[in-house]
């Protein structure tokens, strides 16, 4: 049997989307992420698909259910208008899923430990880029900083920075609607002229309140991948010069030296 059928636990995949890879996380902090807005500890755990349809449901389903106008109520202390304002109809649902998601990150994240052990053990190749007629993807070496910098100015870029093309597309979208139906930068620009009654007028609490989990979550995300990739980068270059030596030790060895 050949060490290629051999391996079961392949450590990184690099395709035109970007590169996906086992990590070892605190799944307490997955569990947190996932609390402040479902989906995104499915995101740094690499799961995007159900990180993307989670936090998709989140939005859904918080704007049916007005959730984030009854905190908002409940903040002012107006408790009888927060109670007011829930539709029962959409709160169960939300409910369920919200705990769901974090439930289920937090189980995934001791799965994905451990498979990121045994994969380490079988030490499968690492293939360092990608090339395709869409995308050129490779393995470099990134700056954890600048990568959270970029996702601080504008959310998405910072995933971008890491060449993590789909979810930073996915990222700059939504921030786009964040910021527009919350008209968080109107809101800016009117405090920046010294009106503040309208800056706060303009605001929807509603989308207003999604930013800063949002915000948070983007720059947390590309910070920890830009130093995953740091390690893949350095677990190439072991695996290449360990295999690159050796056979160079076995010839020297059959010609005598």
């Amino acid at each position: 049997m050949s060490r290629a059928t051999a391996i079961r636990r392949p450590q990184t995949l690099i395709t035109s989307n970007g590169i996906t890879m086992l990590t070892r996380h605190n799944p307490y902090v997955i569990l947190w992420w996932s609390a402040s807005f479902p989906g995104f500890g499915h995101f740094v755990l690499n799961m995007y698909l159900r990180g993307a349809l989670l936090s998709l449901g989140e939005v859904i389903t918080n704007t049916l259910a007005h959730v984030n106008e009854a905190m908002v109520l409940s903040f002012c202390g107006q408790f009888e208008q927060a109670k007011a304002v829930i539709d029962p109809t959409w709160i169960y649902g939300y409910l369920m899923i919200y705990f769901w998601a974090m439930y289920d990150s937090y189980r995934s994240t001791s799965e994905v430990n451990k498979l990121t052990r045994l994969a380490e053990l079988e030490n499968a190749p690492v293939r360092p880029f990608h090339i395709s007629r869409w995308s050129l993807q490779y393995i470099e070496i990134k700056k954890p900083n600048v990568a959270a910098f970029c996702s601080l100015i504008f959310p998405g870029l910072g995933q971008l920075y890491n060449h993590r093309l789909d979810l930073g597309f996915w990222g700059i979208m939504w921030w786009w609607i964040y910021v527009g139906k919350s008209h968080f930068y109107d809101a800016v620009l009117a405090l920046i002229n010294g009106s503040l009654r309208h800056s706060t007028a303009v605001l929807s609490p509603h989308w207003l309140l999604f930013m800063p989990s949002v915000l948070g979550g983007a720059i947390y995300h590309a910070h920890v991948q830009a130093g995953d990739h740091n390690r893949l980068f350095r677990m190439e270059q072991r695996q290449f010069l360990t295999n690159r030596y050796q056979e160079a030790a076995i010839e020297r060895i059959w010609e005598g030296e």
